[in-house]
């Protein structure tokens, strides 16, 4: 997986706008970021999980999740190696990202749109 394609990825949900995060690219609903590129280095991306979703990804794929060093990692942030990971895995774990940190009222449209 390239950071191009991790890009894309993250930009294909509703609401994301791409902007900056302690000088990483970051992908985020208003102000509220759900993953970043690039941390701790080029190899790896970033998705905000929940503790509990860290924990899953991490017990089932180590080889592609680990949690971020410290208290960030604790609270959920998960590492994603980018040169390991799949398409549909990434799309998975950005999705759950990004539904931590929507808003009620675009995932409630998103949720209507898609029982049409």
């Amino acid at each position: 997986m390239s950071k191009s394609r991790f890009r894309k990825a993250a930009l294909a949900f509703p609401g994301v706008i791409e902007g900056a995060h302690h000088g990483h690219a970051d992908f985020r609903i208003g102000k509220r970021v759900f993953a970043t590129l690039g941390y701790p280095d080029d190899t790896w991306g970033m998705v905000k999980l929940t503790p509990d979703q860290q924990t899953m990804l991490v017990d089932a794929e180590p080889e592609l999740f680990r949690p971020v060093p410290g208290a960030w990692g604790k609270n959920g942030s998960t590492n994603v190696k980018l040169a390991k990971i799949d398409p549909v895995t990434l799309r998975s774990a950005l999705e759950m990202a990004w539904r931590n940190v929507a808003p009620k009222s675009l995932l409630a449209s998103i949720e209507t749109r898609s029982r049409s």
